[in-house]
């Protein structure tokens, strides 16, 4: 069992982000079993979850005239647009069948909001309005995250990133995420997040 100050982050494993999902990760269902190995070890396990609106921003088709991958600017920055996934309530929005969701004993939903995404379990891209997630977890004594989940260079990453900017001890367990890799992406967010000081475990 791991110590009490140390808590799992199992980052959006759901069916749009799996084999047949909407924004499917390549082999996204692979790291469900080694995931539900962990639940036991850790006292404290948050799983988050895309919750959208059906017009998010986010979405190319929000943009007459985009196509997915594109990247537009928001008020908030450059924000790429992904194809509609993870709406509120729809089967691609819930989490993979064979996840151990009873072991949950925290969900976070993010991008919520229509007119901002969220990638960090902590922050909206505005990297301004929380999430709640830190209060959650500093009520709880927790200093150290451990993170899995989908994808390694978006969701992932900036939760790693963010949990590293509010003082957090921060592990990703490689082999228990699986990355988009857009366009050099994984290198990139692996890069920085060795620069951060993120320990990147197998």
């Amino acid at each position: 069992m791991r110590p009490a100050n140390e808590a799992l982050l199992v980052v959006d494993v759901q069916n749009d982000f799996c084999t047949g999902g909407a924004l499917a990760v390549p082999g996204g269902e692979q790291i469900v079993p080694r995931i539900n190995a962990l639940l036991d070890e850790f006292q404290l396990r948050v799983f988050t979850q895309d919750w959208h609106p059906a017009d998010h921003s986010s979405f190319a088709e929000s943009h007459e005239g985009r196509k997915p991958y594109e990247v537009v600017e928001m008020p908030y920055g450059s924000q790429i647009l992904w194809p509609v996934h993870c709406v509120q309530g729809t089967e691609g929005a819930a989490f993979h069948p064979d996840l151990d969701r009873s072991k949950a004993d925290h969900v976070v939903q993010k991008g919520t909001h229509r007119a901002v995404d969220s990638y960090s379990a902590f922050f909206e891209n505005d990297h301004e309005t929380p999430t709640g997630l830190d209060d959650f977890l500093t009520g709880k004594g927790i200093d150290h995250v451990t993170i899995v989940g989908l994808a390694t260079d978006f969701c992932v990453f900036w939760s790693a990133l963010d949990a590293n900017h509010l003082g957090y001890a921060v592990t990703v367990l490689e082999g228990a995420c699986r990355g988009i890799d857009l366009n050099g992406s994984l290198e990139d967010a692996r890069q920085s997040m060795l620069n951060a000081n993120v320990v990147l475990e197998p």
